[in-house]
C-alpha cells in the first residue's frame, strides 16, 4: 500500500523539543525529494521544510529555520523533523509529503502549550 504514516506528535512546553517520523511504504522512497507542511487552526497549510533524495541541500521556512531540522534514513524509508526551541505558534498538525508522487500523510498534532 503506497501511503506516509507521521508519529511522535505530542504536547511540549514552549522551549522543549520533539522530533517527529514519517515512515513510507509502497515505493522507492530513496528516489523522492521530501517535504513536510503544517496546518495550525484557521490558518492555510505551510510548507515548512524539504529534503532531496540524497538528503543534502534541505531547506526550510523562514518562520522554523535555526529550529527546525529535517532528515532522512532511506534504508528505513523514513523522513524526521526535529523541532528546537519551540514557540506556542509551532502549534499544528504535521503533515508529511512527496511531491512527485502527489502523497500525503495522515498528520500528527503538536501542541505547544505552557
Amino acid at each position: 500500500q503506497v501511503q506516509l504514516v507521521e508519529s511522535g506528535g505530542g504536547l511540549v512546553e514552549p522551549g522543549e523539543s520533539l522530533k517527529l517520523t514519517c515512515t513510507a511504504s509502497g515505493f522507492r522512497f530513496s528516489s523522492y525529494p521530501m517535504n513536510w507542511y503544517r496546518q495550525a487552526p484557521g490558518r492555510e497549510r505551510e510548507w515548512i521544510a524539504g529534503i532531496s533524495p540524497t538528503g543534502i541541500n534541505p531547506n526550510y521556512a523562514t518562520s522554523v529555520e535555526g529550529r527546525f531540522t529535517i532528515s532522512r534514513d532511506n534504508s528505513k524509508s523514513a523522513v524526521y523533523l526535529q523541532m528546537d526551541k519551540m514557540k506556542l505558534d509551532d502549534t499544528a498538525i504535521y503533515i508529511c509529503y512527496a511531491p512527485q508522487r502527489g502523497l500525503w500523510g495522515q498528520g500528527t498534532q503538536v501542541t505547544v502549550s505552557s
